[in-house]
C-alpha cells in the first residue's frame, strides 16, 4: 500500500551553529535599537530574520511510502499431550478458524508453524516458535498465538519477544488428571531374591488430596494382585525375581473420575533377574591329564564360587598310611551331599568312580536334587564301564546314557577323531556357531582330535556332539525340573592344551554349564521380545525343524494379530513390528509366551496431561498477552481478534471470551521525496534587500 505524507523540512547552507552564532549577533544588534525605540527597528529585526530563515533554508517536503503488514505467528503444538481426547480436533478447528479471521483483517499476514513431538525431550514450543521468528523482522511482529495445552519444557526465562503472546487452551479450567509416578525401580534383581520398588499416586489439580486408590500389579501376564496405596505417599512394592531375564511388571492406578485421561495412571518396569555368585562343587575321580582342565575353566569365572574335592586315593588302597597324613582335610560326605547339596548351582562329576565313598543314600539326594532343579554335569572315562561306574548306582536313573552292554566290545572306543556337531546340535545354543565346527554333515569339524570315546546306549535327551562312527559324545537332557549333562570323553583337555590345532574348549564348557543353570540366552526353545527404537522385536528359538509358526502379538490395549516369523539360520526366526503404545506386550507362539515392557516415549509429556497456562503464567505477563480456553465443545469458542496500537492493552474481557489484541506497527518503506524550497536564493536576497533598504529609510528620516 502506497500514501503520500507532507511536511516541513530545513536544510541549512551553513552549519546550525555558524547560523545559532549570526543569531546571536543580530539580537545584540538589536537590543541597543529597541531600548532607545529607534525608528526601523522593526524592519531591521524582520531583515536579520528573514536573513537566518533564508540560511536554514525551509523545504516544502512530500514523502511516498510503502507500508508493510505486520506479520503475526500461529504456533500449533502437536505434540502427544496435545493429542489427549477430542484436544487435537479442537486445536484443528481453532486454528482453522484463526487463519480465516485473520486474513480479514487489513494489513496483516499470518504465518503458521507445527510443533513437532520432541521424543523425551517434551514439548519444545519455544525453540520452534525461536526458529520461525529468525524470518520475522521485529519491527513487523504484531505478536504470537499458541495453541497449546500448556505443557510446554522449553519455557524461557526471560519474554524472548516484545509483542504480545497469547496462549489458546483446549478445555477448560480446573481439570483434574491422576497419575502413576515410578519413584525408584532397580534394574536388576538377584534370582530368588526380592526387588522393592517405590511408587506414589498423585492427584494432580485437587487440592489437598487424600484417600487411598487401588493399585494393579502385574507380573509377567500372571493374574494381577491388588494393592491399596495412600494418594500422594510414597508406597514400596516387594517383586520376587524367580528367573534369569526381564521381568516385566505393569502398574495400573485406578481411573479418578472427572480426570483429564488415563494415560499415565499406567506404568512398566523391566528388572533383569541376574545370579549371585554361582556355587559349583566339582569332584574329581582318579587322577588324570585334565584334571586341571575343570579346576581352571572354573575358577577363572569371577561369578562362581567353587568347592573342589580330589579322590587322590580309593579307599581300597590301604598302605597303613595314617589319616591325618593323607589328606589336608576330611571328605566332607555328610555336609556336601546330605546338608548342604541344595545350596549348590551346578554339581560336576570328573571321571569320578564310586568306590565305596558315596554311599548309595547320598548318590540317591543327587538324582533327587537333580529332579527338584539342579544342575548335574559328568565328564567320563573308562570308570563309567566299570563295576564302580555311577550309572550303576541310583544316580544312573537320571543320566541319559549307559554304558554299552554289547557282547565282547570294549567299553571304550580308542582312535584318532573329531568331534562334529550333529544336525540337532547345530541349533541348540549349547554347540550352535562354536569355532571350527563342522558347516554340515558332508564335512568334517576343523578343530583339533581327540582319541577316546566311551560308548553307550543312550535313552534320552538330545545328542548335539557326536564321536566317530556317530556314536553319542555329549547329551544333555531335562529331568524333572533340572538338567543333566553327559561328555563321554575324558579327552577335551587336549584342546586346552592346542593339540592339533585345539578346539573351543573353555566356550563349550560355558555354554554347557549356563545351559545347566538355566540362563536364558541359552535356552533351547525360547520365545523372546523386547523394545527397541519404538520396534517389538521377536525372536523365536527351537530345535524343532520346518517353517516357523506364526506368532500372536497382543497389544498394551488388548487387540491381537497374527504376524509371521522370519525364519533364520540355527533354529533362530524373527520379526518386528512398530510399538507405539506405552505398556505391557505380549508375545505367544501356541506354547510360550514373552512380555516386553514399551515405556512412554516421552515421559515428560505424560507426567502431567491437564491443559494448564500455569508454565506460560511469566511469559504471558511479560507481553501483555492472555490465556484463553477453546472450551470442550466440537466447536472451540474463540476471542475476537483486534488490532491494537504499540502501548495499548492487548487483550480484555474474561478468560473464555473477551478478545485479544495483535500490535499494529505501521511499518514503511520511504520509496520518493520530492522537495520545494520555500525561500529559493533567487527570492531571498530581494527580500532581504528591500526590507533592509526599507529599514535604512525610516531610520533616516
Amino acid at each position: 500500500m502506497r500514501q503520500a505524507l507532507s511536511g516541513l523540512d530545513f536544510a541549512p547552507v551553513l552549519p546550525v551553529w555558524i547560523i545559532a552564532a549570526l543569531a546571536v549577533l543580530a539580537v545584540l544588534a538589536l537590543v541597543p535599537a529597541l531600548l532607545r525605540r529607534a525608528r526601523g527597528a522593526a524592519l531591521r529585526a524582520g531583515t536579520f530574520a528573514l536573513l537566518l530563515l533564508a540560511l536554514a533554508n525551509p523545504r516544502l517536503v512530500e514523502e511516498t511510502r510503502e507500508t508493510r503488514p505486520d506479520i503475526a505467528l500461529l504456533v500449533v503444538d502437536r505434540s502427544d499431550s496435545a493429542h489427549v481426547g477430542t484436544r487435537a480436533a479442537q486445536i484443528e478447528a481453532a486454528r482453522t478458524a484463526i487463519e480465516a479471521r485473520a486474513a480479514r483483517l487489513p494489513d496483516l499476514e499470518l504465518r503458521t508453524v507445527e510443533v513437532p513431538e520432541g521424543g523425551n525431550q517434551g514439548t519444545r514450543l519455544f525453540t520452534a516458535t525461536e526458529q520461525a521468528l529468525a524470518d520475522i523482522p521485529r519491527a513487523r511482529l504484531a505478536g504470537v498465538i499458541a495453541l497449546t495445552d500448556g505443557q510446554v519444557h522449553d519455557t524461557p526465562a526471560t519474554a524472548p519477544i516484545e509483542a504480545p503472546f497469547h496462549a489458546l487452551l483446549p478445555g477448560r479450567p480446573g481439570e483434574t488428571d491422576r497419575r502413576l509416578r515410578v519413584v525408584e525401580a532397580p534394574g536388576f534383581g538377584i534370582v530368588g531374591r526380592q526387588v522393592e520398588l517405590r511408587v506414589a499416586i498423585e492427584d494432580l489439580g485437587v487440592p489437598n488430596a487424600t484417600g487411598a486408590a487401588r493399585l494393579s500389579i502385574r507380573r509377567d501376564g500372571a493374574p494381577a494382585r491388588i494393592e491399596s496405596v495412600p494418594v500422594g505417599r510414597e508406597h514400596r512394592i516387594a517383586i520376587p525375581i524367580e528367573r534369569g531375564g526381564p521381568t516385566v511388571v505393569e502398574l495400573a492406578a485406578e481411573a479418578r473420575p472427572g480426570e483429564v485421561s488415563e494415560l499415565n495412571n499406567r506404568a512398566v518396569v523391566s528388572i533383569t533377574g541376574v545370579r549371585d555368585r554361582l556355587r559349583v562343587l566339582l569332584v574329581s575321580g582318579e587322577p588324570h591329564a585334565g584334571e586341571r582342565t575343570w579346576r581352571r575353566l572354573l575358577k577363572a569365572d569371577p561369578g562362581v564360587d567353587l568347592v573342589h574335592f580330589t579322590i587322590l586315593r580309593p579307599p581300597e588302597k590301604d598302605d597303613l598310611t595314617p589319616l591325618n597324613e593323607l589328606a589336608l582335610i576330611a571328605f566332607p560326605v555328610r555336609e556336601l551331599f546330605q546338608v548342604k547339596l541344595r545350596d549348590f548351582d551346578l554339581i560336576v562329576f570328573d571321571r569320578f568312580a564310586n568306590r565305596g565313598i558315596l554311599p548309595p543314600a547320598y548318590l540317591r539326594n543327587i538324582a533327587d536334587y537333580v529332579r527338584g532343579g539342579g544342575a548335574l554335569l559328568m565328564s567320563v572315562g573308562p570308570e563309567f564301564a566299570g563295576p564302580s561306574s555311577l550309572a550303576a548306582t541310583p544316580l544312573g536313573a537320571v543320566l541319559p546314557a549307559r554304558p554299552a552292554a554289547g557282547a565282547g566290545q570294549s567299553a571304550a572306543a580308542e582312535g584318532a577323531f573329531r568331534p562334529r556337531v550333529t544336525t540337532l546340535g547345530a541349533r541348540h545354543p549349547v554347540t550352535e556357531g562354536l569355532t571350527g565346527a563342522n558347516p554340515d554333515e558332508q564335512h568334517e569339524a576343523s578343530w583339533g582330535r581327540w582319541y577316546r570315546s566311551m560308548r553307550a546306549d543312550q535313552r534320552g535327551g538330545a545328542t548335539v556332539m557326536e564321536a566317530a562312527g556317530g556314536a553319542p559324545l555329549l547329551v544333555l537332557d531335562r529331568v524333572g525340573e533340572g538338567r543333566v549333562a553327559l561328555l563321554l570323553s575324558d579327552h577335551i583337555w587336549l584342546w586346552s592344551r592346542g593339540h592339533d590345532g585345539g578346539g573351543p574348549q573353555a566356550e563349550l564348557l560355558r555354554r554347557a554349564a549356563h545351559w545347566l543353570m538355566r540362563e536364558p540366552e541359552l535356552e533351547e526353545e525360547e520365545l523372546t521380545a523386547r523394545i527397541e527404537g519404538g520396534q517389538l522385536q521377536i525372536e523365536r528359538r527351537s530345535l524343532e525343524a520346518g517353517p516357523p509358526p506364526e506368532v500372536t502379538v497382543t497389544a498394551p490395549d488388548g487387540t491381537s494379530q497374527r504376524l509371521p516369523l522370519q525364519a533364520g539360520a540355527g533354529g533362530h526366526a524373527a520379526a518386528r513390528l512398530p510399538a507405539e503404545q506405552p505398556g505391557v506386550w505380549q508375545v505367544n507362539d501356541g506354547r510360550r509366551s514373552a512380555f516386553a515392557a514399551a515405556a512412554a516415549a516421552n515421559p515428560l509429556e505424560v507426567a502431567d496431561l491437564r491443559a494448564d497456562p500455569a508454565r506460560l503464567a511469566p511469559l504471558l505477563a511479560g507481553t501483555g498477552g492472555a490465556a484463553r480456553w477453546l472450551g470442550t465443545g466440537p466447536e472451540p469458542v474463540l476471542p475476537e481478534l483486534r488490532r491494537v496500537g504499540p502501548g495499548r492493552d492487548a487483550h480484555g474481557g474474561d478468560a473464555q471470551t473477551g478478545w485479544i489484541g495483535l500490535r499494529r506497527n505501521g511499518d514503511h518503506t520511504v520509496t520518493g521525496i520530492a522537495a520545494l524550497p520555500l525561500l529559493p536564493p533567487w527570492l531571498a536576497l530581494p527580500l532581504v534587500l528591500g526590507l533592509a533598504v526599507l529599514g535604512w529609510r525610516r531610520e533616516g528620516r
